[in-house]
């Protein structure tokens, strides 16, 4: 087994790649090392992942199809998990561009990738923003998932239905991952959870939207990692007898699956603020503020189908994960 990380340098790219390195797994990771936040916290990870004698970089962007293509050519791909992705739905308002050439642009290369150089399972990152302003709670794979309001969740769409497409003209099986909210060591410096911290620690007030009438299903690194790596396996097959007035709206006549990998209880952000300055020792200045352009009341993962066919659940609590957190940045940022 070759498994292709795309965004290896990435938050998420990072852990599944350790986790998988651990147990032996041969990795090849790809990123482009962009700047949309300081570079040095990707090299950090990469420093730890190069340590692996079965850990093979190479700094590529997944537009660049030649490059994308002499990857699968010469490591004998044949897993891939697609992490790499402009991130952040508020920087979608502010560069859409960007979106769209990692997004689809990328994201089309990969698949063509896999048509080209046949491999037995593509896993793709979607995420929770697909849910748009749906009402209903939990969000259901089982949901309809066309009202997006921002244009990074209408890429992440467009990904699912890329995907599909190929399932269904190529065979390829492929596994999109609605991931929510995730949080914990080595994240992304963009997140909520790390402007926070930074800002508690600084003495400064932090911006708290919708005056904090707001929750998230916040999941854990390692319980997304551990989600993602059980399902390597889970190979989707397709159903001939698929009838979308009966059937799962997440599965397909093709080999296709879409799963919801969240923690299945959503926290108030004053909850979450509340387990931060207790991680930290210090309360916040607060500034309530209005709700923010692209961003949504509420997210809620359904898992139950999740933990049907994996025996998988996140369970980490805010608590117990903003603790770890807060500790990992202390230490990093020598505080």
């Amino acid at each position: 087994m070759k498994i292709l990380i795309t965004g290896a340098a990435g938050f998420i790219g990072f852990h599944l790649s350790q986790l998988l390195l651990d147990k032996s797994y041969q990795v090849v990771g790809i990123d482009n090392l962009n700047n949309y936040y300081d570079p040095r916290l990707k090299e950090s990870r990469l420093e730890i992942l190069g340590r692996y004698s079965n850990f093979n970089f190479r700094k590529v962007d997944l537009k660049d199809k030649k490059s994308l293509d002499e990857i699968f050519s010469k490591y004998n791909i044949t897993h891939v998990i697609n992490l790499a992705a402009q991130a952040g739905v508020r920087y979608s308002i502010e560069n859409p561009y960007a979106y769209v050439d990692s997004n689809l642009v990328g994201f089309m290369n990969i698949l063509e990738a896999c048509r080209n150089y046949p491999v037995k399972h593509l896993l793709y990152a979607s995420s929770s923003s697909v849910y748009g302003g749906n009402k209903v709670a939990p969000f259901s794979t089982n949901h309809n998932v066309d009202h997006p309001v921002s244009l990074y969740a209408a890429t992440k769409k467009s990904n699912e239905l890329m995907a599909h497409t190929y399932s269904h003209l190529y065979n390829i099986p492929t596994t999109g991952l609605r991931f929510f909210t995730v949080y914990g060591p080595y994240g992304r410096p963009d997140m909520a959870y790390f402007l926070f911290t930074k800002d508690i620690l600084c003495g400064k007030p932090i911006k708290v939207f919708n005056h904090g009438k707001m929750e998230r299903d916040f999941t854990y690194i390692d319980d997304i990692v551990e989600g993602v790596f059980k399902l390597i396996d889970k190979i989707p097959v397709s159903n001939k007898q698929w009838d979308e007035s009966k059937d799962d709206l997440s599965t397909s006549f093709a080999p296709y699956k879409v799963y919801n990998i969240g923690n299945n209880n959503p926290v108030s952000l004053m909850r979450f603020i509340k387990a931060l300055e207790s991680a930290i020792g210090k309360e916040a200045e607060k500034v309530y503020m209005d709700m923010q352009l692209g961003d949504v009341i509420r997210t809620y993962a359904d898992v139950s189908d999740l933990e049907r066919d994996i025996g998988f659940k996140p369970s980490t609590s805010i608590e117990e994960g903003i603790e770890k957190f807060v500790f990992w940045y202390k230490r990093y940022y020598q505080i």
